[in-house]
């Protein structure tokens, strides 16, 4: 698996484009939200002749989904993501508490990932693993033979989701972390949604919240 991971709108958030040796290709958390964003993921897309096959979301916060009507105009691709997600305040009304104008309305799943999926994109396999509690439905995407683990705002390096935003439950933030997350081998690299890449090893040791 080829990972392509980059930093988008106002609150740096990690957007990923996976893809495999035949090119085919995956977003996970589109969040291009400014013009010049936009073009700089298609023109990756472009000139690595990447057929994208998938909008792959962790959570509906509206950091991680500014770019899905993007993608879905550009690539016809609708969203997928845990049906759980849809309890949260729209996208537009997430914005508007944090000053951000978003004029579009959500786009509906065209898939609902439940826990234990096998996603697949091309030759690339990605287990989902129900982690909630910084969200409802907060998905993490798990790749065995990669080692690596998309966390999206579930773990971070030194740090975990908040859990004072729209469903958010920190008791049940801590046990998915350890259930689901802990117990995969310690050389599994962490890419979440914000801030540098990790490991499953560094944070059992280090985070401090996971003491």
């Amino acid at each position: 698996m080829h990972i392509r991971q980059f930093e988008f709108n106002q609150v740096s958030e990690n957007t990923y484009l996976i893809y495999d040796e035949k090119n085919e290709a995956a977003v996970i958390d589109c969040g291009v939200y400014f013009p010049e964003e936009k073009m700089q993921l298609v023109r990756f897309i472009e000139e690595n002749h990447l057929v994208l096959v998938r909008l792959l979301n962790t959570h509906l916060h509206m950091d991680h989904v500014f770019g899905n009507r993007f993608i879905y105009e550009t690539y016809d691709l609708l969203p997928e993501y845990h049906r759980m997600e849809e309890s949260m305040p729209s996208q537009k009304d997430q914005a508007r508490n944090f000053g951000i104008l978003v004029d579009e309305p959500d786009l509906q799943a065209v898939n609902y990932i439940e826990d234990g999926d096998v996603i697949s994109v091309g030759t690339i396999r990605l287990k989902a693993l129900l982690v909630p509690g910084h969200s409802p439905g907060s998905l993490c995407f798990y790749s065995e033979k990669d080692r690596c683990v998309f966390s999206g705002d579930v773990l971070f390096q030194g740090s975990i989701g908040r859990s004072d935003l729209w469903g958010g439950d920190h008791g049940q933030l801590i046990f998915g972390i350890k259930e689901k997350l802990l117990t995969l081998p310690d050389d599994t690299v962490v890419y979440p949604g914000h801030g540098p890449s990790t490991t499953i090893g560094r944070e059992k040791k280090y985070n401090p919240y996971l003491k």
